[in-house]
């Protein structure tokens, strides 16, 4: 089992039904949760390279883009914790916000949680758009914090419980390009409203944050419950009648019993949080923690957040890095269709490998770039040649996180859970995330400033630790149902000893007489 994978996970259950079109059109509107992830990702780098708005709220910062002069070291011109506040406030709302949305996800269902998401991000856009201090900017980006709290541990969830396993990966995956989407979006508005005489183009692009909170407040409310929720809250008979629904046949008895008897399972199980860490459930507590934090600390949030500032940084003009910022966001999009179309053919070990060795030659092309050219001063410039160069490679390296570990850090925690702590599961996958896309957020241009052309070696380091990780403690989870993924763990080399007999027993007793 070289490299921790196993060669065959045996014989799964092929499920009666398939994809429907109320499956599809039930996820696409789910999947709209991503829309505001994506936008605000998108539209906050932007805002903040605008002239006018540096100009009203952080005008230390205005002052220093503007000087001309070589007395400020180039790395260092949007060094600013309260500059960095703005974008990272949201990360810490979130991070707190998913462990409420973790019981209200349990008790209420899927659909309230994003429900409430999107109603809460809808008034801190507003808040945003109006804004006049920094008090009340910061304000409306907590409260867009709780709604992506809420987005981030409901959707994925949804995703996975709706869609049959098969397809599981491409539908899931329908969040992160949501999320793609929202980016492209954001970037092209900035690249808009940034031409608009009169300086007020950046309340646009905030306050326009409040369109996707309206699609996915208004649309979850037409949402179906998915079975696994109908049944965990008691409601077995609709549960039925949903299963039948949406796998679009009658017969759906075996799978029906299988998420009965997980439930069943659940029931046992008084307080999720205390059992998450018990010994049978290690590896999905470590992959819960694990995945999100490497999927932080490939640097891409450097890109999406900062992405105009960044390419200012790097001596492109005023427009020309909001474009840039828009090409990186349609390679964004694309890759993640890509991402969409393999996934549950060449499976997630393949496109997580893959991905972490194309954005570790990225990286390290960017970080030598500017190491030439920049040196340890900071001044200096790009020439055309070498901006096209350096645009070129963090786009190769935004496609390779776009089709790998983008998506892949939503699909594999959200699926490997069993029922009995999928909610707390996924608070943990969630919490951990925001924690460090907080924690990036606020340390990027600090680190920028002080480690230079360095950092970008700093995350190619991490890149690669990362993919070893996955290389031999992430076992293949394609087209295995969410009921029968403990039988993935105990095939794997070093997991297999944390996951008891019991555990696999009846699936392998049931899965011979169904082969049989």
């Amino acid at each position: 089992m070289a490299g921790g994978g196993i060669a065959s996970h045996g014989p799964t259950k092929d499920y009666a039904g398939g994809m429907t079109l109320f499956v599809l059109i039930t996820c696409i509107v789910a999947a709209t949760g991503g829309l505001i992830f994506g936008y605000d990702l998108g539209i906050s780098g932007g805002v903040t390279s605008m002239s006018p708005f540096l100009k009203k709220f952080f005008p230390s910062v205005y002052e220093r883009m503007n000087d001309d002069t070589d007395t400020h070291n180039q790395y260092c011109k949007f060094d600013s914790q309260l500059l960095t506040s703005f974008t990272s406030s949201l990360y810490i709302a979130a991070l707190i916000a998913s462990f409420f949305a973790s019981a209200i996800t349990r008790l209420f269902g899927r659909k309230i949680s994003m429900a409430i998401g999107g109603a809460v991000f809808f008034i801190g856009s507003i808040l945003n758009g109006i804004a006049n201090n920094v008090g009340i900017l910061i304000l409306g980006r907590l409260l867009l914090g709780v709604g992506v709290g809420f987005a981030n541990q409901s959707v994925p969830v949804y995703l996975s419980e709706m869609a049959p396993a098969k397809l599981r990966g491409a539908l899931n995956m329908g969040f992160q390009l949501a999320i793609t989407i929202g980016i492209l979006v954001a970037n092209l508005v900035n690249y808009g409203t940034d031409k608009i005489k009169g300086g007020y183009g950046w309340r646009i692009s905030l306050i326009l944050a409040a369109v996707p909170a309206a699609v996915m407040t208004v649309g979850s409310l037409f949402l179906p419950d998915t079975p696994n929720s109908l049944i965990e809250r008691g409601h077995t008979e609709k549960a039925k009648a949903m299963l039948q629904k949406v796998r679009g046949t009658t017969d759906v008895d075996e799978e029906f019993q299988d998420l009965i008897d997980a439930s069943e399972s659940a029931k046992q199980v008084q307080h999720p949080w205390k059992n998450i860490i018990d010994r049978r459930y290690r590896p999905q507590l470590v992959m819960s923690i694990m995945i999100p934090f490497f999927q932080q600390l490939t640097g891409i949030n450097v890109i999406m957040f900062y992405a105009p500032v960044l390419f200012m940084t790097l001596g492109f003009g005023g427009a020309a890095s909001l474009m840039s910022a828009v090409i990186t966001g349609l390679v964004n999009f694309f890759a993640t269709i890509v991402s969409i179309v393999t996934v549950d053919k060449y499976g997630r070990r393949f496109l997580f490998i893959e991905g972490g060795i194309q954005m570790i030659i990225c990286q390290i092309g960017v970080g030598t770039v500017l190491g030439i050219k920049f040196g340890e001063s900071g001044q200096g410039s790009l020439s055309k040649g070498y901006a096209d160069f350096v645009l070129f490679l963090i786009c190769s390296y935004v496609a390779a996180f776009a089709w790998s570990w983008g998506p892949l850090g939503w699909l594999v925690p959200s699926e490997i859970f069993p029922l009995e702590i999928r909610s707390a599961g996924q608070a943990i996958n969630v919490s951990v995330n925001m924690l460090f896309t907080f924690g990036i957020a606020q340390a990027f241009l600090a680190m920028l400033c002080h480690m230079k052309f360095g950092l970008f070696f700093f995350f190619a380091g991490f890149v690669l630790i990362m993919t070893l990780f996955i290389f031999f403690f992430l076992p293949e989870t394609k087209n295995v149902p969410i009921e029968e993924m403990n039988r993935v763990w105990k095939q794997h080399w070093f997991w297999g000893k944390y996951i008891p007999d019991d555990a696999v027993g009846a699936l392998q007793l049931s899965s011979a007489k169904s082969v049989a």
